[in-house]
């Protein structure tokens, strides 16, 4: 049944500390996890006896919320692994996989303001829950659950160690150690802690570690491994003439970066370096997935390699799905979230920047010398986004408005539009005179998507130069705002 303050996103529910992310609201949630395990008791994946795992981030309040799934859980006989300290999101899922669990759940809001905090579901397989598993909690809400005569057993359980074993033999940390690169890492104050400090200390990789406590209140930033956010990576990256920085945001499944200039490398570079490397130098099996947001250099690099490319809605859950279904190299979606099928069903921020260090390595470049090497073989391309924080009605108006807008009409910055796609939001792509006289030009697009869970509009755009997408963004913010 729908419940007024509790509702699943494309990862889970989020929602603002003491005002619907309540005490008593974690529970409801619970208890519709836990019922939907007991629907499932006849499963060889899913039945209560194989347990949940439980972990939290760095977020208030974050460890007495698990605290409170755990004993929701247990009280209706389902056994818990509760985490012992704080965990990042891959090493939580890798957990479920690895202990069989079935399933787990993850306190986090992962990259929203401090004032947010989540629930994750993530499925006996070690990823995000399918479309299908959350809504079938979700129709769970409310509804009352028996308890057990007698409660499951709570255990302590250290998810860390198993799935740093697991990133750690993924990537070639002895190439990592002899490249004598430098690194400056920022954990914005989330559940990459020192995770990555103490993987390079221990190698003798030259490094600096920024904002690598806990701090429930993140000052100053959103943990979002974007601008502006970022920019103290950056500035650490300049100051200690560091060779690159790698950064993850508030769980630590998602990645981001600056280049050994302080420059933000947005996470559509990182996935073309990352895929380009693999293609060229690990030849891995498998088709490669991207969200509707992403860019389309991805689909350049793929068709140089022969590889198909599989094109979905935005949420990492469709990866998962894939990854489900058939052989995946690897998937990703706009927001820094890459996964690799071989390694989990999952994005992994911590693994990727290594992957990040180990494709330096291999390569013997700087980060900024790979970006500018795809830039010179693909074509330039330029991304940007904006989110508007706008009242429902406008943004539904500005929805219907665009899907109104047809090929040959003159949509944004007076550029012509070319087609209209509907996959996930409003895509438009642009006859823009600029790729006329840019060899190997990028396709211009801009895309409109209206949040379905709070009062939200993000524009994202990809064209030849930032200039492009600067007027292209604010052209789009004045059409969504109805001026």
């Amino acid at each position: 049944m729908p419940h007024p303050q509790i509702k699943f996103g494309t990862d889970g529910w989020r929602g603002v500390i003491a005002d619907d992310f309540t005490f008593a609201n974690v529970r409801t949630a619970a208890e519709a996890v836990a019922a939907y395990i007991h629907a499932h008791s006849g499963s060889n994946q899913e039945a209560p006896a194989k347990g949940i795992c439980i972990g939290y981030d760095t977020r208030f309040g974050s460890k007495a919320f698990a605290g409170a799934c755990a004993e929701v859980l247990a009280a209706t006989g389902i056994p818990v692994q509760l985490a012992n300290d704080i965990t990042p999101t891959p090493a939580l899922s890798f957990g479920v996989r690895g202990l069989g669990a079935a399933g787990g759940i993850m306190i986090t809001s992962s990259h929203n303001p401090a004032q947010w905090n989540g629930v994750k579901y993530k499925a006996w397989y070690g990823g995000s829950g399918k479309p299908s598993i959350i809504a079938e909690i979700e129709s769970y809400l409310g509804q009352p659950v028996p308890r057990s005569a007698q409660p499951a057993a709570i255990h302590e359980y250290d998810f860390l160690p198993d799935y740093l074993k697991a990133i750690e033999s993924f990537a070639d940390l002895d190439l990592i150690a002899k490249s004598g690169f430098k690194f400056a890492i920022d954990s914005m104050y989330g559940c990459g802690l020192t995770i990555l400090s103490d993987i390079f200390t221990r190698l003798g990789v030259d490094h600096v570690q920024i904002r690598g406590s806990q701090d429930p209140l993140f000052p100053g930033i959103n943990p979002e491994p974007i601008e502006p956010h970022i920019r103290a990576l950056g500035e650490a990256v300049v100051a200690n003439r560091c060779d690159s920085g790698l950064c993850t945001d508030g769980d630590a499944d998602r990645i981001g970066a600056v280049d050994e200039h302080g420059n933000f490398v947005d996470p559509h570079k990182i996935f073309s370096v990352l895929l380009s490397w693999v293609l060229r130098r690990k030849g891995w099996p498998g088709a490669v997935t991207r969200a509707f947001n992403t860019t389309k250099m991805l689909d350049r690099i793929c068709a140089k390699y022969g590889r198909e490319l599989i094109e979905h809605g935005i949420g990492f859950k469709y990866v998962c799905d894939l990854m489900l279904e058939r052989e995946i190299l690897m998937g990703g979606e706009e927001s820094g979230g890459i996964g690799f099928q071989r390694h989990l069903p999952e994005r992994d921020g911590l693994l990727n920047a290594l992957l990040l260090a180990n494709v330096m390595a291999e390569e013997h470049k700087t980060l900024g010398q790979l970006v500018a090497d795809l830039q010179a073989e693909f074509g330039e391309h330029q991304y940007g986004r904006i989110d508007l924080h706008i009242p429902d009605d406008i943004k539904g108006r500005a929805i219907a408005r665009a899907r109104a807008l047809k090929a040959g009409d003159i949509g944004f910055d007076g550029m012509t539009i070319l087609r209209q796609e509907t996959l996930d939001g409003v895509k438009f792509y642009l006859d823009n005179p600029d790729s006329k006289t840019k060899p190997n030009a990028a396709e211009t697009w801009i895309l409109l998507r209206a949040s379905g869970t709070e009062p939200l509009m993000r524009i994202y755009t990809e064209s030849t130069s930032k200039d492009t997408v600067s007027r292209l963004l604010e052209s789009a913010r004045a059409f969504a705002l109805g001026s």
